[in-house]
């Protein structure tokens, strides 16, 4: 099962090399939509423990 797990890991970093190099700027979109998501993830969870304080 480690075996399973570390080949996982060596083929997705590998992908994600291969596609900065090859679309640096569709990378960034995606990052940048990435980080947009856990921002907004983090306001609605701030939102909902300060209305539970309340």
């Amino acid at each position: 099962m480690g075996q399973a797990k570390k080949m996982v890991m060596y083929i997705l970093v590998i992908f994600v090399l291969y596609t900065i190099i090859a679309s640096p700027v569709r990378a960034a979109s995606l990052v940048q939509v990435g980080f947009t998501g856990i921002s907004n993830a983090a306001k609605a969870v701030g939102t909902f423990m300060t209305n539970l304080v309340k």
